[in-house]
């Protein structure tokens, strides 16, 4: 079997300011953005790896969700326990030092890890958790 991961999702709460994290903070390329206001679809990715993308998409959109649903996936984004993802670099301490000039949300400067890791952590404005993992 040949399975790559094309996509991942990720919930914003203001498409605006998670556009300009992921693009201007991150360094990731814009490939698609669809909709208007708050139900907007942002397609982004680092560039060079155009077959890997996140999608930032508005975490209630789906009309099915109940209101009780609702309010517990704002309250899990709210302590940024909802979504996640983990980066990896060759450099983990030189991106960190870049992600925190441009503004990043620190929530753990990189540290070596008693699991063998080295890694560091920051949140999006939604304040999902982006974990930025030493690659060897």
């Amino acid at each position: 079997m040949n399975l790559s991961i094309n996509a991942s999702f990720l919930p914003h709460v203001d498409a605006a300011e998670s556009l300009a994290f992921y693009r201007d903070v991150l360094g990731f390329e814009v490939r698609l953005d669809v909709g208007s206001g708050q139900m907007r679809w942002i397609t982004v990715g680092p560039a060079g790896q155009p077959d890997t993308s996140i999608v930032l998409t508005p975490p209630v959109a789906d009309p099915t969700i109940s209101e009780d649903e609702r309010l517990a996936i704002e309250s899990l984004m709210a302590k940024g326990s909802f979504g996640a993802i983990v980066l990896a670099s060759t450099d983990v301490d030189a991106v960190f030092a870049e992600v925190e000039s441009r503004g990043a949300d620190i929530v753990q400067e990189p540290m070596d890890q008693p699991y063998g890791l080295r890694d560091c952590a920051v949140r999006d404005p939604a304040g999902n958790m982006i974990r930025i993992q030493q690659r060897s």
